[in-house]
């Protein structure tokens, strides 16, 4: 019998080992957010909680609102609820009293079970231990499921040695979270539009914003959306309907590349019953199922020249005939476009139609490529780290300092579309090997930079080895001035930095 249970106990004991080596490196750690997921999760883990949360206010207390959280096990909606039931409850008496809460069923202590927060959410075994000895500014908590073993002395002692070492790493926090709010250039923005998903705060993307905000509450005035693939620019004309005074219409999304030549009218202007061999029945076209909204064309240079007469002709008058209809339609739509190639050009070639380029380019937005917002890569690439999980049902992985690194140092000419992909593949690797933490290899596959590999080299990679061969070259030839390598490189400093850290290069390498 007590063999049976060795293998289990070790496990544990490994997973304990981890965690106090975690909390050991704690203030060493420059990520200290990632890191922070990494010890939080361990400590959920170890104590069998069902939820774990941190939250800290600064030198002012709760008063001062929370400044800075993070959740383990907890979906946005469930760390609103914590706040909102605990806030005046169990949270505040370990605040309030310095000391650690412990309770087996906050509903049968009588401490709290007569508090309307704790008998409404039904709450049981909680640990709560304050951050910050004389003067607490924020709060560990832990939830444990229901039925499950209530937490013991050892799981308070785990916990208060995360809150003691969490501690002094407040200010360090707040400090960042500070530095951050005030060099984010998107901020005036978001406070004006509803942005969710939109991740960055560079003044690359704070130009699209302000765009965009100018753009939204003109109700009829045509869109046009241009940069590179992968940008975004679907994501950006959905931000402009949904702040605009059609918001409440439907936003119906046409990838024109993506029908057939023969179907294309039909598709977008419907068709009479009989008009055409697939037409059996009546075709609601995409500009009816777009009344009262939004309609958003993808790739329009890809429209037939056929095509491209009837939407001139409904931009111009707003009217337009299914095909096979002899009785014209009025559609109450906004139309916004979307391109990656210059339309001026395409009109040029004879690809595409001059008039209906005039008519299209009426408000240009363009969507900055990856490259142009570099700043923005380490932010998004841990949201998309978050989103992968979410979507897949993945316990929390994490990138590594390594990982975010290497991303904001890579070439990414697919931008973010191939940023995201890049990362749902190093999530679902470091899933499959049981690790939490997504590394360098998960992310860009085995580095065979110098392991004198003859297989094919990825795009990816043989960047990277090119990158970091200019980059050793060049920190050679200039001593490691590192102004001197940005001006030869045409990069700003900050950027040659992040190469440097991303490649291991702290100095330039000698012969």
């Amino acid at each position: 019998m007590l063999e049976s249970g060795l293998p289990d106990d070790i496990e544990r004991l490994r997973r304990e080992r981890d965690l106090y080596l975690r909390i050991l490196d704690l203030g060493a750690n420059d990520d200290l957010e990632g890191f922070l997921a990494e010890v939080l999760r361990l400590l959920v883990e170890l104590t069998n909680a069902a939820r774990g949360y941190i939250e800290l206010y600064g030198p002012s207390g709760i008063d001062a609102g929370v400044r800075w959280a993070m959740a383990e096990k907890c979906t946005d909606v469930e760390v609103a609820e914590i706040r909102r039931i605990l806030s005046k409850g169990i949270i505040a008496a370990a605040l309030n009293s310095g000391r650690t809460i412990i309770t087996p069923s906050a509903m049968l202590d009588p401490r709290f079970r007569e508090r309307e927060s704790v008998r409404g959410a039904s709450i049981e075994a909680v640990l709560c231990a304050p951050v910050g000895a004389e003067t607490p500014v924020g709060v560990v908590y832990l939830h444990s499921r229901s039925g499950a073993p209530p937490f013991d002395e050892n799981d308070r002692v785990r916990v208060e040695l995360f809150a003691r070492h969490v501690a002094p790493l407040c200010d360090r926090l707040l400090v960042r979270q500070q530095l951050l709010a005030s060099n984010d250039a998107t901020k005036p923005w978001r406070e004006k539009l509803k942005v969710k998903g939109i991740v960055g705060r560079s003044r690359a993307l704070a130009d699209s914003l302000q765009e965009a905000a100018a753009a939204a509450p003109l109700r009829d005035v045509t869109v046009l959306l241009t940069g590179e693939s992968g940008t975004g620019k679907t994501h950006l004309a959905r931000i402009i309907h949904e702040n605009s005074p059609r918001a409440g219409g439907p936003f119906v999304e046409v990838n024109t590349a993506a029908i057939p030549e023969a179907l294309v009218e039909s598709e977008l202007f419907g068709a009479v019953a009989g008009a055409h061999s697939a037409a059996m029945r009546g075709v609601t076209g995409k500009v009816a199922a777009a009344q009262g909204g939004t309609l958003f064309l993808d790739e329009i240079a890809e429209l037939p020249s056929s095509a491209q007469a009837k939407l001139l002709q409904l931009l111009h008058s707003k009217e337009y005939y299914p095909l096979g209809a002899s009785r014209s339609q009025h559609a109450d739509i906004r139309i916004i476009a979307a391109t990656n190639v210059d339309l001026r050009e395409a009109v040029a070639a004879g690809r595409f139609r001059e008039d209906l380029y005039y008519r299209l380019d009426v408000l240009r937005i363009r969507t900055p490529a990856l490259s142009e917002r570099r700043e923005d890569i380490p932010e998004l690439a841990r949201y998309l780290c978050e989103e992968a999980c979410r979507r897949n049902d993945l316990p929390r992985i994490h990138l590594s300092s390594a990982a975010v690194l290497a991303a904001q140092a890579a070439e990414w000419p697919g931008n973010v579309r191939e940023l995201s992909n890049a990362v749902e593949r190093a999530v679902a690797r470091a899933s499959a090997t049981g690790s939490p933490v997504a590394e360098y290899r998960h992310l860009f596959g085995e580095d065979g930079g110098d392991d004198g590999s003859t297989g094919p080299l990825s795009w990816q990679e043989a960047t990277r080895r090119f990158q970091r061969e200019l980059l050793t070259k060049t920190l050679k030839e200039t001593g490691g001035n590192v102004s001197e390598v940005a001006r030869r490189l045409d990069l700003v400093r900050s950027h040659v930095y992040t190469m440097m850290n991303a490649f291991g290069l702290t100095k330039p390498t000698q012969d």
